[in-house]
């Protein structure tokens, strides 16, 4: 890969880089931009965050940039990891003293000492991340590059600079960057490196969930996700942070009939999602839609392999798995849970032929998320066979014309029934009880089930008609 120097210097114009210039020149500190910034440049991708080392104090230099860049730069300091970070405008850098590490067998922290820039390129994960530009005056653009990270950039090739045992040892977390960036840039990770992964992969129990889940969350939001997922399946650390995904692996045959392969299914309906939305919790649903058939997994002498309630078995094991894997357990969790639960439901009201009320059912559920359902559900098909997906597609068109006719003419996508358990208490002068919560129900399947409108005035006369039934009168 041909480097122009003239060109490489016209990448690092402008003020931040001119002042870190001036800067570590007034200290008489040797400073690089190295690692992810200067890797991206060669990529063409945008960046804006930008990693300093100097030769010396980091945060010392920091304080100085931040003071010269004056208002708007904000320094934070982190003195217990001797690194600092300036957000100025849209970007944050990063300022940290070249060092030297070792690590002690059963700790994730490492022994650290001020080192030279070849130490600190030692220490890096791969040589596409050792890439280290000068921004002193006398040396300005110049490039070091000490294990040919150009040459491997180049042929798509990720290595590690150093023994990648010793590497993925030292920092374990480095396996699962690696498989990110391979997923990420479409680089291959090289055999002994890859083997070296498989080897080492017991050593992530030292790694905090946290780092590991956003890792993993960065390998779901590559552009195709599987690349990553068969990757950590084919190392082996697949099974050890997410193992009910490894479960689905396997084609098991009785009576000469398999079923298909469900590790693989689920991967090619998170790439299929992945081609249509960057909308994290919708993959994660993607990943998580027949996580339950492992459990479900009947044999049936007449209709052959079964799964049945496989969807809510599996949005039942949701909370445990986010908690285990340090996800949120809030909103997000509830929205894959949905996901989750009405995945089979557009496919059914095909096959049962669509009435209106199952589609007011399926909108009242799904509320606003239904458009995302929709997209899962169409990711979901992943035959071989083009005549089938076009069925499928086809079915799935009649559903998505029949959502808009019953919501633009019913207006029950999140509804609320328009007598509520107040006002019913108010009406029969009754106190909290299960009665009320009976007739609210029987308001709202009425409307669903399309037999009062959504109108105040329907509603009461249904109310009334349904209470007298329980022997209750209004009181006025």
């Amino acid at each position: 890969m041909h480097i122009d120097t003239e060109d490489l210097k016209e990448k690092f114009s402008g003020k931040v880089f001119e002042t870190i210039s001036l800067v570590a020149d007034r200290m008489q500190l040797e400073c690089y931009a190295i690692g992810g910034y200067v890797r991206d440049i060669f990529l063409h991708r945008p960046s804006k965050d930008i990693d300093i080392i100097t030769v010396g104090k980091g945060i010392d230099l920091a304080g100085a940039v931040a003071k010269e860049l004056g208002k708007g730069a904000y320094l934070t300091v982190f003195k217990t990891f001797g690194t600092a970070q300036i957000k100025y405008k849209d970007t944050e850098i990063e300022f940290v003293g070249a060092r030297k590490e070792s690590y002690q067998r059963d700790s994730r922290k490492p022994i650290v000492e001020d080192g030279t820039l070849e130490d600190d390129q030692n220490r890096r994960d791969f040589t596409i991340n050792a890439l280290a530009v000068c921004l002193n005056k006398d040396r300005f653009g110049e490039l070091l590059d000490p294990f040919n990270g150009l040459e491997d950039m180049e042929r798509l090739l990720l290595r590690t600079p150093l023994d990648p045992d010793i590497t993925f040892s030292d920092d374990p977390l480095r396996m699962m960057r690696g498989i990110r960036f391979s997923a990420q840039l479409g680089f291959d990770i090289v055999p002994e490196a890859f083997d070296a992964i498989a080897r080492n992969k017991e050593r992530l129990e030292i790694v905090s969930g946290e780092r590991i889940i956003d890792e993993l969350n960065k390998i779901i939001l590559s552009p195709k996700p599987s690349i990553g997922f068969t990757q950590l399946e084919q190392t082996g650390i697949l099974e050890i942070i997410f193992p009910e995904l490894v479960a689905l692996k396997g084609v098991e045959t009785k009576d000469g009939v398999g079923h298909k392969d469900n590790f693989y299914h689920t991967l090619s309906v998170l790439d299929n999602i992945s081609l249509k939305t960057d909308n994290l919790w919708l993959r994660w649903a993607a990943i998580l839609h027949d996580i339950a058939k492992p459990a479900t997994k009947r044999w049936d002498q007449k209709l052959g392999w079964t799964f049945h309630n496989h969807n809510f078995i599996g949005e039942k094991m949701i909370p445990k798995i986010f908690k285990r894997m340090k996800l949120p357990l809030n909103e997000k969790m509830k929205y894959a849970q949905k996901m989750v639960s009405l995945h089979m439901r557009p496919q059914v009201l095909v096959d049962e032929n669509i009435t209106d009320s199952a589609v007011r059912r399926l909108l009242f559920e799904a509320g606003d998320d239904i458009d995302d359902l929709m997209t899962l559900c169409e990711a979901d098909i992943t035959s071989k066979n083009p005549s089938k997906v076009r069925r499928y597609l086809n079915n799935f068109d009649i559903v998505r014309r029949k959502l808009k006719e019953i919501e633009e003419k019913d207006q029950v996508r999140n509804f609320q029934p328009p007598i509520d358990g107040l006002e019913i208490m108010d009406i029969f002068g009754l106190g909290p009880c299960a009665e009320i919560g009976r007739l609210k129900s029987s308001i709202k399947d009425a409307i669903l089930d399309g037999v009062i409108p959504n109108e105040y005035d329907a509603a009461y006369k249904h109310l009334i008609e349904k209470a007298a039934k329980i022997g209750l009168k209004p009181k006025r």
